[in-house]
């Protein structure tokens, strides 16, 4: 009952979405709505995840300096891992959440100098802040209100010094006494001087202008003279008469006529005092803020004096029954009752089989992505969807509570949620080729539009020699037909160990491959084949000029050829003339060209065919065509065809002086 019992003032989880971690806030008012639900007024507070990496790098030079100068025990990297997990940065920053969000209670401090941060490990849900984020601003600035406890902030008491001994410190470095407790004058006497002093203060008053118009009356400047800066006037001047009722009484009152002694309540006008208020709401007593957005004209030393002497005013009072009525108006506590309802990120259900890895349809072989263990009663899917991976029970929790894993992984980065840019070196393989030189503008704006999820499988030695030596187990053909098929590595890693030994004694002919880099093929490529994104403007050109186009009816069905090329490869005119590569027969359609559409290309550079390279291919079998694809580093032999001669046609003389002789 206790635990779900929520208050005021109580730093709890929020949460907000089923598969990001959870929100810390603290309670600031519960209110209930017109439709009978209760809303919480929270003060934001963040994690390490929610800020940038250079407020991040900044955070992390405070922990630096913060353990050398507290002097903290030497941390793992595992440990410095999940201490970033428990720093939280303090806001100001208000919204209103649902309290039916809550999903529990945590305890957030402010990290002092004698506090040890191996200790906030131990504590379960335990969190610490040292800086106060600004989200408007982006900046981290440290909290104002820490509590300066240390030998940096503490003084060294000297010992007493002897009665024989001289006081050989400089004098002029020492505190100034101001009051002696054992002077000559009796309690009474020095109440009655304090009197006159009141007195000589109520005077000089009624003689200022400007205070008889703040204090009209005088009740008003009897009570603004018997204030303590009057007070300390007038011992003040006893000490510096030497305690001397005579001369401190013409002191009191100079030749000028008397000395008027004002403090900041009085310094202040009516408006400044509204806009101190209205900071005060705002701002809380942070006097930094308070002197930079409302009161600029004022010191620092002066708004805190004000705001001790306001606290006496009725005006303080006031304001005061007024917060406390509010409070009594509004909600002290809230039952949120457990939420039980089950996660969508589940992908094994609890009615399974338990300790069971990749029950319930989910891919085997499949490890916790944290911890890395292979046995769990409930599993969760996290991360990005089509890579598939997966937490167990505890780490899933882990994740939810502290926004990250207990081991770190290159996968927790993109997780983030984030507005930076990423580095190069996290870049996709699109973004990486909208960066190409060899790739214009408007490519690179289409390029990098693609957001395809790209990963490169890099192996170790061990896994290629386990390829070759389980080959029968591992079919490499077969998995490469069928990639989303499932592999399980574990029994290929242990027949592997069996077979290696004895492997060993034969040693594998494996023959390095000296393969130019990658910038040496992109830039012979794009010497031989410039990018062509745009066809020019013109009349469209046939692909294939020579190519018929075959009818639809039965005889095609039957693999018949079409009657204008039974007779053989060649055609010729009505006239008897061959057709020419300007000419095309009736059954010839003109095919416009295909433009090249960056946006669909898989790499910055395209290759366009010309002619004389779709005439090559006309000359490579359908066999020699499918192995230069799967094969498109080894170069391709062509039988260049022989051109076939055309057929001799007679020629008619045009000499028509000749007889013509007809023969039977």
């Amino acid at each position: 009952m206790a635990a779900n019992m929520y208050r005021v003032g109580d730093y709890v989880y929020f949460e907000n979405s089923s598969s990001n971690p959870y929100l810390i806030r603290r309670i600031e008012e519960l209110n209930k709505t017109a439709n009978g639900n209760v809303e919480a007024k929270v003060v934001c507070l963040f994690r390490r995840r929610d800020i940038s990496s250079n407020l991040n790098g900044l955070a992390d030079s405070n922990a630096r300096e913060f353990e050398e100068e507290s002097k903290q025990p030497t941390l793992s990297e595992q440990q410095r891992h999940q201490l970033k997990h428990r720093e939280l940065f303090l806001s100001r920053q208000f919204e209103s959440l649902p309290a039916t969000h809550i999903r529990g209670k945590c305890n957030v401090t402010l990290l002092n100098e004698t506090d040890i941060l191996v200790g906030y490990l131990e504590k379960e849900d335990c969190f610490f802040y040292s800086l106060v984020f600004d989200p408007v601003q982006k900046t981290l600035l440290a909290d104002q209100g820490e509590i300066r406890v240390g030998s940096k902030y503490q003084a060294d008491i000297p010992d007493k010094l002897a009665d024989v001994k001289l006081d050989e410190r400089n004098q002029q470095k020492l505190e100034t006494k101001v009051w002696d407790p054992d002077n000559p004058l009796s309690d009474r006497q020095i109440d009655q001087f304090l009197v006159v002093a009141r007195a000589v203060g109520t005077f000089a008053r009624a003689l200022d202008c400007s205070s008889s118009i703040r204090q009209p009356s005088l009740h008003m400047s009897a009570a603004a003279a018997s204030r303590d800066i009057t007070l300390f006037h007038a011992m003040d001047t006893l000490q510096k008469n030497g305690y001397d009722l005579a001369k401190a009484m013409t002191t009191l009152v100079p030749q000028g006529g008397p000395v008027l002694c004002r403090d900041e309540m009085e310094e202040w006008s009516a408006s400044e005092a509204m806009l101190f208020e209205e900071a005060l709401e705002k701002y809380g007593k942070d006097f930094n803020d308070i002197r930079q957005d409302f009161l600029p004209w004022k010191s620092l030393a002066s708004i805190v004096q004000f705001y001790y002497m306001w606290k006496t005013t009725d005006r303080y009072i006031q304001q005061k029954r007024l917060k406390a009525a509010e409070a009594d108006s509004k909600l002290k506590q809230v039952y949120i009752p457990t939420y039980t309802k089950p996660n969508p990120n589940q992908i094994v259900s609890m009615g399974s089989k338990p300790g069971v890895n990749g029950a319930a349809g989910f891919q085997k072989g499949l490890n916790c992505e944290s911890c890395h263990t292979s046995q769990s009663a409930q599993w969760y899917a996290w991360g990005p969807p089509n890579m598939q991976c997966r937490l167990c029970a505890s780490c899933w929790i882990y994740w939810k509570k502290y926004g990250g894993l207990k081991t770190p992984t290159q996968l927790e980065g993109a997780t983030r949620t984030g507005n930076e840019a990423p580095l190069r070196g996290h870049l996709t393989r699109q973004e990486v080729q909208g960066l190409s030189p060899f790739a214009s503008s408007a490519g690179r704006a289409k390029l990098l539009a693609k957001n395809r999820q790209t990963f490169i499988l890099q192996t170790t030695k061990l896994t290629r020699i386990a390829r070759r030596v389980c080959r029968d187990i591992l079919q490499p053909r077969r998995a490469a037909r069928r990639p989303y098929a499932p592999i399980n590595a574990n029994t290929i890693k242990a027949e592997c160990v069996i077979r290696l030994p004895k492997a060993s004694k034969t040693p594998l002919k494996i023959q390095p491959t000296a393969r130019p880099t990658l910038c040496t093929i992109v830039t012979e490529l794009a010497v031989q084949a410039p990018l062509k994104l745009k066809a020019p403007r013109g009349t469209p050109t046939p692909i294939n000029r020579n190519q018929l186009n075959q009818s639809r009816g039965s005889a095609n069905l039957l693999g018949k050829r079409p009657f204008e090329n039974v007779g053989g490869g060649l055609q010729y005119s009505a006239n008897g003339r061959l057709f020419t590569s300007g000419m095309r027969t009736t059954s010839q359609s003109v095919i416009k060209r295909q433009k090249v559409n960056p946006s669909d290309a898989p790499n910055p550079v395209v290759f366009v065919a010309t002619k004389d390279t779709r005439a090559l291919r006309k000359a490579l079998t359908q066999a020699e065509m499918r192995r230069a694809a799967r094969k498109p580093h080894l170069p391709v032999r062509v039988k260049v065809p022989i051109p076939v001669r055309p057929l001799a046609v007679p020629t008619l003389s045009t000499s028509t002086l000749e007889p013509i002789v007809l023969e039977d």
